[in-house]
C-alpha cells in the first residue's frame, strides 16, 4: 500500500515538473469556478450550479485525453481550451457578459472558429505523419479540411441554439432591436419586389413598446456568429497550410498541435 501511495505522488510529482505552467492555469480557473458555484448556491441560483458543475467536467476532458489516449495534447492547446471554457460558461454566461459586452459572444465565436479549424487541421496532420498509413496529404487539403470542419462545428452549434430556443423557449440566439424591415408580404401590390418599412414602436398583447425597432427573433445573431466563425477558420486554415508546407518556420502553431505519443521522446522534461 505505501509502495503504491508513494508511486502516486511520484507520478503526479514528474507530471507537475513537466506541465508547470498548465497546473497553475488549471488550479487557477478550478477554484474560480468552485469560488462561484458556492456564491450561486447561496444565491440559490440551482441552474448556474449545474452550469459550474459543467464546466468543470469540460476541464477534465482535455487532460484525460492527453494523458489516457495515444494523442498528446499540447500545454499551450490546453491553456487556450481552458480560458475559452470559462470565458463562455462563466464569465458569459453566469456573469452575464455576453449582456455588458456586446463583442464578448463575438471574440468567442472568432476563437472557437480558429481552435476548431486547428483541431480539424491537427486530425488529418496526424494522419499525414503516421507511418501506419500510407498517406501523403498536400498542403492545401488539409488546410481546406480543417477549416470545412471548422464551419461545420459553427453551423451545427446554431442548430443546437436553435433548436435550444424552439424547444425550451430560451434566447441563445440573442435578439435584436432593428429599425426597418424589409419583405415581399408588405409590398401592397402583391409582386416579388422587396418594400421597406421604418419601425419605431410595436403592439405586443396589445400593449405599446417604443424601443425603436422591433425585435428581431435571432436571424442577425446567427449570421453574425457564422460570419466570425468564418474568419476564425479561414484564419486557422491559412496558417495551417503554411504550416504543412514548412513546420520550422510556424513553430507558435506547431506548439498547438495535438501529436502521436510514440512520436515523442522526453528530454529535459517536456514532449517534443
Amino acid at each position: 500500500m505505501k509502495r503504491k501511495v508513494k508511486r502516486f505522488f511520484q507520478k503526479w510529482r514528474e507530471v507537475f515538473k513537466e506541465h508547470k505552467i498548465l497546473f497553475f492555469v488549471d488550479l487557477f480557473f478550478i477554484v474560480g469556478v468552485l469560488v462561484v458555484a458556492v456564491s450561486q448556491f447561496f444565491n440559490e441560483n440551482y441552474y448556474d450550479v449545474f452550469l459550474c458543475f459543467i464546466t468543470f467536467i469540460m476541464f477534465l476532458i482535455p487532460p484525460m485525453v492527453s494523458r489516457h489516449s495515444k494523442v498528446y495534447l499540447p500545454d499551450a492547446l490546453q491553456i487556450i481550451i481552458v480560458i475559452f471554457i470559462f470565458s463562455a460558461q462563466i464569465l458569459g454566461e453566469i456573469r452575464e457578459y455576453y449582456l455588458y459586452y456586446s463583442f464578448w459572444d463575438t471574440a468567442l465565436h472568432t476563437v472557437n472558429g480558429f481552435l476548431c479549424g486547428v483541431i480539424g487541421f491537427a486530425v488529418v496532420n496526424l494522419l499525414h505523419n503516421n507511418d501506419r498509413f500510407f498517406i501523403s496529404l498536400s498542403p492545401l487539403f488539409m488546410a481546406m479540411f480543417g477549416f470545412c470542419f471548422s464551419i461545420t462545428i459553427g453551423v451545427f452549434w446554431e442548430f443546437i441554439e436553435f433548436s435550444m430556443d424552439v424547444i425550451f423557449h430560451t434566447d441563445m440566439q440573442k435578439d435584436v432591436f432593428l429599425d426597418s424591415v424589409s419583405s415581399i408580404l408588405l409590398n401592397p401590390e402583391g409582386t416579388n419586389d422587396a418594400v421597406t418599412v421604418k419601425v419605431s414602436e410595436m403592439v405586443l398583447n396589445g400593449g405599446e413598446y417604443t424601443f425603436g425597432g422591433y425585435i428581431d427573433i435571432g436571424l442577425i445573431d446567427t449570421m453574425k456568429d457564422l460570419f466570425v466563425d468564418f474568419f476564425g477558420a479561414l484564419l486557422s486554415g491559412i496558417i495551417g497550410y503554411f504550416y504543412a508546407k514548412d513546420e520550422s518556420k510556424n513553430r507558435i502553431f506547431g506548439e498547438l498541435m495535438p501529436r502521436v505519443k510514440d512520436k515523442f521522446h522526453k528530454r529535459k522534461g517536456k514532449f517534443e
